[in-house]
Order: structure tokens, then C-alpha cells, then sequence
């Protein structure tokens, strides 16, 4: 039997400290041309599978069920928004799993018999959860996985065998392991072809087919034929080895075991016949917004619509530009056009946004690509620096030629959720001149920072507090809102990382009023952060040293030379095409 687990990259164990699940919309979905891959694999070996569909999965791609299911193939069901069974109450469990069959069954028109939990396997501990799925009238469950010490003195259920529970009976379909070392060991597909040693894996499967009455049991992830998908630079060693690690290996086994062996579903195994579902397009609301799986989307914590409806923006809508300074963003600006088109989404009806890429003269393909996938949008503009000036300074630029009075800036990597902005923006009242975020807020979070950097931040921070006026708990971020004329009005002198706090302290100083604004700060997903951690350290102590100087001595900042300022970008740079911009 062959199994194949439907998810997307993002969506694996593997990133689930890193990427939040409503954060799901900004990535790129790699999963229908992963899924056609798996099915020519299966038409060319003429092998038929049971694709195990996310329910999230199943809420946005019904027609790429339907093509599954045509093919004659089994299409059944995980749970709905990838959790493990350690995460689920009862309650809970049973709710994931009724609302991704129903997805299924809308889309496929067929019943679902069988069920496979998307993260980790059951343990002994969770036989409550074949309670329910017997409850639910599932016929089989293929979650368990009987490695290590677990069931060892259970050997039969190495193999298929029926589970009783206090609602019937069902099948349960484990993935095949071998005996070493006293120890049931997995070997039937996914990481563990990918990690354990290739021969090791054909010998076991050659014992499997000659000691054993039930089939071989093989399955794999549809992202695991994708060898160019994405990298997550933030993935620690164990995560990118588990996500990345031989996946050109574990195409060329399953090729080459579709090729010597017959592989079908499960269903067809079991002798389960094909049967209309129960629910009805017509009945559930089809693959409307009125689907059950679409209605109830909020309360699994984020939404699976792929499209969004635009809002029309009011006449009296706040205007504002958002900067968005780049440098050597390549890869991040794919991941920012999702997120930017949930922005405008979020801040509409009330406020109209412009969009103002500054290039900080990137030495990648940031500016092509910045054009290509934003450059048909109208409220998009574009400046690019003729020298890598460094973030403050480009945040400087695209003050400078926004055309509104109320100014943002954000970090291209998102590393800020900026639908925050929703939020931020309406606390820019007259009397205010800058709303930052603020992580190190009592309200605010930060997660996946190291520890030793994160230690470093808070104690500049504390000496920002210590030798400024106003008591604000960040003084670094890159999120904020201005009043532009008031940030003109300043003489900034620091252009890469240290800008952005000399440019709150100056407002501290001149006795401006500043709102902090609690936000989570995450680590970037894609590339590298730009910052030199020691000289960035040397040079926030530099500036708190100045600082400590003008407030409690009274005395002048040190004379600035003047090749050290910014030569600002020419105005005609603005808006202009990659074939406009010249040797720039």
C-alpha cells in the first residue's frame, strides 16, 4: 500500500516553532505542481495511492482533490490545520477532523473512509482518539507507527490489524518497521529513507515481503519530490537536515520500488467500496464562504480563502505611506507581496496606503525583481540609492518623497507582522509625532530571537531608558508611524542601524510625545540578517555616550563630516523601470 501525505512546504513539523499558522497566506503554495509530480510518478508505474488531504489544504484546492480522486486514486482525510495529537483535546480533535472530511467529501463527492494525523504519529496514551474517529463512522486510521520500545509486546500490530474501541471497531494501517537491536525501527518512507542508509532500508523492505502476511505499508510527503523549494535561513541544523536532507535520494527509491513492486490504496485493500458522500455541495454551501470549512476558519486561527475580496476605501480615509527600505531582498519579496496584499486588505475601508520600495543599492536582483512583482500595482513606488546608505538612511529616503503626512516604515522581512498598522496608524493623533512597536513592552513578545541577542537588545534598550527622557521600553525597531514634517525637522546623523534609535531619542530630547505600541518581534524567515551584531554594539554604546552628553552636560554632538552624510537618491529615480535606471 502507498500513502501520500497532501501538505505544503510550510506546513511541516519541522518550521512549526517559525512559522505561526496564520501566517500560512504568505508563503508560496508549491503544492499543486508537487501533487501533479506524484501523480505522473503513479501514472507512470501505473500505481494507485490514499492521498491523506489537510483539511486546509482540501478548503483551498477542491479542484486539485477532484483531479486526484479522477485518476482513481483514494482521497481521505487528516486533521485540519496540522497539529499533533498533543495539542487536541477531545473536543477539539473531533472538531479538525468532521470539518477537513466534509472539505474532502465537497470536493471529491466521494466518501471518506480513513484518516492519518498530519504531525507525529499516536502513541499507546491516545486511544481515545480512535474512539472518536469510530464515533465519526472512519472505517480505518492510519496514525500509529509502532517504532522504539512502544509495542514491543504487541507485535501484531506491526501489521494491519482491527482496533476495538467503545464505538465499534476499525482497521489500523501502521507504516512498516523492522527489528534491530530490540527496537521496531521505521522503514517505510519520508524521513526515514531520506536519513537512514539506502541499503539498509532495501534489505529491511526484502524481509518485510518475505517473513510478513501484511503488506508493505509506503508512504511520502508530496513535498518531498520538490527539490528546489524554499530555504529557511532561520531553521536550526536539525530542522533543515529534516526538511532538506536527501530528498533527491527518496525520489529515486520511490521510483525504483513503484518499478519492482504493486502498489495500491488502502481502501482497495480493505475491500471498503467507493461510495457517494453523504454531505452535498448544495447541503453544506459548496465551495463558497459559506462552507462549513470556510465559516469556521477563525476559529481554527486563520483564514483558507486564496483570494481576497478588495474593500472599496472611504472618502475620508487616513492616507499614508508605507517605506519599505530593501537590500539584497531577492528572495524575501515574493513572501512580502503576500503579506502587503493583507495588509491593504486589513487597513481598508479607513485608510489608503501607498507603497515606497527604497533599494539600498542591493547587489542581487532586488530591484528587477522588486518590479516584476510589484510593479503593475498602482499605489507602488519605487526609489533606489546610488550607494548602499544603510536601513535609517533609506528610511530617510522614502520619508523625503512620500507624498502624505503620515509616514510608516517596515522591515522587508516582516519580521513585524504589519497588519499591525491597522492598529498603529489611528494612535498618530495631533498631538502625537511617532507610534512605534515596541516587543520589549510588558504586552509585547519575541519569539525565536536567540537568547544572547535578544539579552544584548534589552540592555541597550535599558540604557536608551536610563539616559533619555522618555521611559519607552524599544528603542530600535524599524516598525513605526510618522509625522513627516516633524521628522524633517530633525538632524540625523546616523544612517545604517543606529539611526533608528537616534532618531527616537532626538524626538525624547526636543520633548515630542511618543507612543509605544506592544508587537511581537519574530527572526526572519528568509536570507540573513544584515546587522554586525559587535559593531552595531560599539555603536549604539558611541551613541548613548553622545547622548548622555547633551542632556546632563549640555554640551554639542561631535562635528560630523560632511562626507559622511547621505547623498540622497535623485528624485527621478522614483517609479522608474529596471531599463529606466541606467548605470544607477
Amino acid at each position: 500500500m502507498l500513502t501520500v501525505q497532501l501538505e505544503d512546504w510550510f506546513h511541516v513539523r519541522a518550521f512549526h516553532k517559525l512559522i505561526d499558522r496564520e501566517q500560512w497566506y504568505r508563503f508560496e503554495t508549491r503544492l499543486e505542481r508537487n501533487t501533479h509530480a506524484a501523480l505522473e510518478l503513479l501514472d507512470r508505474h501505473q500505481a494507485k495511492a490514499t492521498f491523506f488531504v489537510l483539511g486546509w489544504v482540501a478548503a483551498r484546492l477542491p479542484d486539485l482533490l477532484a483531479e486526484i480522486a479522477r485518476r482513481g486514486h483514494e482521497v481521505a482525510c487528516s486533521d485540519f490545520s496540522h497539529r499533533s495529537i498533543k495539542e487536541l483535546t477531545p473536543d477539539r480533535f473531533r472538531n479538525e477532523v468532521q470539518h477537513a472530511r466534509e472539505a474532502v467529501e465537497i470536493a471529491t463527492g466521494q466518501r471518506v473512509h480513513g484518516f492519518r494525523i498530519s504531525q507525529g504519529w499516536f502513541s499507546r496514551h491516545d486511544a481515545w482518539a480512535l474512539d472518536a474517529l469510530a464515533e465519526l463512522g472512519f472505517e480505518y486510521d492510519a496514525s500509529l507507527l509502532p517504532r522504539k520500545l512502544g509495542f514491543l509486546e504487541q507485535p501484531e500490530r506491526r501489521g494491519i490489524h482491527r482496533v476495538e474501541t467503545n464505538h465499534g471497531s476499525l482497521w489500523e494501517v501502521p507504516p512498516s518497521t523492522t527489528r534491530l537491536c530490540g527496537l521496531n525501527v521505521p522503514i517505510a518512507g519520508g524521513n526515514w529513507f531520506r536519513q537512514l542508509p539506502r541499503d539498509f532500508i532495501n534489505g529491511a523492505i526484502e524481509d518485510w515481503n518475505r517473513h510478513q502476511k501484511s503488506p508493505f505499508v509506503m508512504y511520502f510527503h508530496a513535498w518531498e519530490l520538490d527539490l528546489e523549494q524554499p530555504r529557511i535561513g532561520a531553521a536550526g541544523f536539525v530542522s533543515r537536515m529534516r526538511q532538506y536532507r536527501n530528498l533527491d535520494r527518496l525520489r529515486e527509491m520511490v521510483d525504483e520500488l513503484l518499478s519492482k513492486h504493486r502498489f495500491g490504496t488502502i481502501a482497495e485493500a480493505l475491500n471498503l467500496e467507493p461510495a457517494s458522500a453523504d454531505v452535498s455541495k448544495s447541503a453544506l454551501g459548496g465551495a463558497s464562504d459559506e462552507s462549513p470549512a470556510r465559516l469556521n476558519s477563525h476559529e481554527f486561527g486563520f483564514g483558507v480563502s486564496t483570494t481576497l475580496k478588495s474593500k472599496p476605501v472611504a472618502a475620508n480615509a487616513t492616507r499614508a505611506t508605507i517605506v519599505i527600505p530593501c537590500f539584497n531582498e531577492e528572495d524575501s519579496l515574493p513572501y512580502l507581496a503576500r503579506t502587503l496584499e493583507r495588509v491593504e486588505y486589513e487597513l481598508a475601508p479607513n485608510i489608503a496606503p501607498t507603497f515606497l520600495f527604497v533599494d539600498d543599492f542591493s547587489r542581487d536582483r532586488t530591484w528587477d525583481v522588486m518590479h516584476d512583482v510589484f510593479g503593475s500595482k498602482p499605489n507602488c513606488r519605487f526609489v533606489q540609492h546610488e550607494k548602499n546608505s544603510g536601513v535609517s538612511a533609506a528610511i530617510l529616503t522614502g520619508v523625503k518623497h512620500a507624498e502624505t503626512e503620515v509616514v510608516c516604515s517596515m522591515d522587508c522581512d516582516c519580521s513585524y507582522d504589519p497588519v499591525e498598522l491597522k492598529r498603529m496608524i489611528p494612535l498618530l493623533t495631533d498631538d502625537i509625532d511617532l507610534v512605534t512597536a515596541s516587543p520589549y513592552h510588558p504586552e509585547g513578545r519575541v519569539k525565536n530571537v536567540p537568547g544572547w541577542r535578544l539579552l544584548l537588545s534589552k540592555g541597550l534598550s535599558q540604557l536608551y531608558r536610563f539616559v533619555l527622557p522618555q521611559r519607552l521600553h524599544t528603542w530600535t525597531s524599524c516598525f513605526r508611524v510618522y509625522r513627516k514634517s516633524i521628522i524633517q525637522q530633525l538632524d540625523l546623523r546616523e544612517t545604517g542601524f543606529l539611526g533608528t534609535a537616534e532618531l527616537v531619542a532626538q524626538l525624547s530630547l526636543r520633548g515630542s510625545k511618543i507612543v509605544e505600541h506592544p508587537a511581537t518581534l519574530e527572526v526572519r524567515i528568509f536570507g540573513e540578517s544584515k546587522m554586525k551584531t559587535m559593531r552595531t554594539i560599539r555603536g549604539h554604546l558611541r551613541l548613548i555616550a553622545r547622548f548622555l552628553r547633551e542632556r546632563f552636560w549640555g554640551l554639542p554632538p561631535p562635528a560630523q563630516n560632511s562626507s559622511q552624510r547621505l547623498d540622497a537618491p535623485s528624485a527621478a529615480m522614483a517609479g522608474a523601470s529596471p531599463s529606466e535606471r541606467g548605470g544607477a
